[in-house]
């Protein structure tokens, strides 16, 4: 695939152009994600024969930008932020215009998804309720233990049409009280797809919560594309 490294917004993306590429897959990513994006690009394509294109753009403030509502700081001393509206406003108007511009997307004839780990996974849930614009979203050990996320889940309506939910299976044996709760909660999460007739799927990895970050987005893409 061709691999561009371009600023939007001054923000840093990375894009794998696939050949008459079906799926735009968006991704926010860190510095560890970056790591691997190359071989999280190569996983998708061994496990899917959907053609797709790939774009990754970096977050500066993982606390601050992907989180929906400002909560109290569960691990160090920082505490979350309230930017996930803007970071989606980044998406759905620069990033898409600048791709729909390079022709790297194409409304009509691709479907975009979104996805990303752990509280990208969190923003990729929040986004799939606010914006009919995705297809899909993949929330890869998603930080549903987040403060009053069960709740906002439970008192609003997905817009995306498929959601793939994932854990790993030691994630919730943890001594930290609140994300302790995360198996419970994305098993609550699962529960209310289901009960709403939605298309989703809830899968267990091994091991914990840093382990095989890119082979499990990969296996998430994969199914979105797969099953669409």
């Amino acid at each position: 695939m061709k691999k561009t490294d371009i600023l939007i917004a001054n923000r840093k993306c990375h894009i794998y152009e696939g050949e008459k590429a079906e799926f735009l897959l968006v991704q926010p990513i860190d510095e560890h994600d970056l790591e691997v994006l190359d071989k999280e690009v190569e996983a998708i394509a061994s496990l899917t024969r959907k053609a797709f294109t790939l774009v990754a753009f970096e977050v500066k403030n993982w606390q601050e930008d992907l989180t929906p509502w400002s909560a109290p700081a569960v691990f160090g001393k920082s505490p979350f932020g309230d930017g996930a509206a803007q970071t989606l406003g980044f998406i759905t108007t620069e990033l898409i215009s600048s791709l729909i511009e390079m022709s790297l997307f194409d409304e009509i004839s691709m479907k975009c998804l979104l996805g990303g780990y752990s509280l990208a996974g969190l923003f990729s849930l929040w986004a799939g309720y606010n914006t009919a614009m995705f297809y899909g979203i993949a929330a890869v050990s998603p930080s549903v233990w987040y403060q009053g996320w069960i709740d906002y889940a439970s008192a609003n309506q997905p817009q995306a049409l498929s959601f793939y939910l994932s854990l790993g299976d030691k994630e919730e044996k943890t001594k930290n009280a609140v994300m302790s709760q995360v198996g419970n909660c994305i098993r609550t999460q699962h529960d209310m797809f289901e009960k709403q007739g939605i298309r989703t799927i809830l899968e267990w990895n091994n091991g914990n919560h840093f382990q095989d970050s890119h082979g499990r987005t990969a296996k998430a893409f994969a199914w979105l594309m797969t099953n669409d």
